[in-house]
């Protein structure tokens, strides 16, 4: 076949100008996929998590994925609040969890466990499990452990051994910790529902804040 020079050139030109089009689309089509697909933070956690009393949208989980909307931060929360559960509960439901990605883990277990008198022993392997467990899945997932007390009435050397367990397996774990997710919200009878035990939506927005110090701090480095 006899094609002219300049005729080669110019279809050789819309031959490039099209690979160029498929290229640029490819690449948007890439970069359209990665912020549709965020990183997934996961809540696993009692009846605290779970919004018992309130509705879904007052309850810290959701007040979390406001303050990362907000900022445009590309995470998603994904609440596994269970009402009643405890750190045993944690370890069995790991497994169902780790069926799907998961880029950070806040740990908000153990609250059921002090008001059952569960050994402080029996928790602190809980919760370690619970670590091994989702860094044996991915060794880079970042965890964020939250603290609980007991009030008094458990009797001081259980409170005391109570309170130091999640100090204790965030500092050997090489987790993150709240140092008490009920700090401004327990014992205060305008932060809780009549049960005194439930954060109502204005306790519900300081335990958000407590939890937000410390993801925070893996959000946003």
């Amino acid at each position: 076949m006899n094609m002219p020079v300049s005729a080669m050139f110019n279809l050789s030109g819309k031959y490039w100008l099209l690979a160029c089009l498929i290229s640029c689309v490819a690449g948007c089509a890439s970069v359209a996929a990665e912020k549709q697909e965020p990183k997934i933070i996961v809540i696993l956690g009692d009846s605290i998590a779970a919004g018992y009393g309130v509705q879904p949208a007052e309850a810290f989980p959701s007040l979390l994925q406001q303050k990362i909307d907000a900022r445009q931060l590309p995470y998603k929360v994904v609440n596994a609040g269970v009402s009643g559960d405890t750190t045993a509960s944690g370890v069995r439901r790991m497994p169902w969890l780790l069926k799907r990605p998961m880029d950070v883990l806040v740990v908000e277990l153990g609250g059921n466990d002090g008001l059952r008198g569960i050994s402080p022993d029996e928790t602190r392997s809980n919760l370690e499990k619970i670590m091994d467990l989702a860094r044996e899945k991915n060794p880079t997932v970042q965890i964020l452990l939250a603290g609980m007390q007991m009030p008094q009435n458990m009797g001081a050397d259980y409170t005391r051994k109570f309170k130091e367990v999640f100090s204790e397996v965030a500092e050997k774990k090489n987790a993150k910790l709240i140092p008490f997710l009920l700090e401004g919200v327990g014992g205060r009878a305008d932060m809780n529902q009549p049960d005194r035990i439930h954060p109502n939506p204005a306790g519900h927005k300081i335990v958000a804040e407590n939890v937000w110090a410390g993801l925070a701090a893996i959000l946003e480095k």
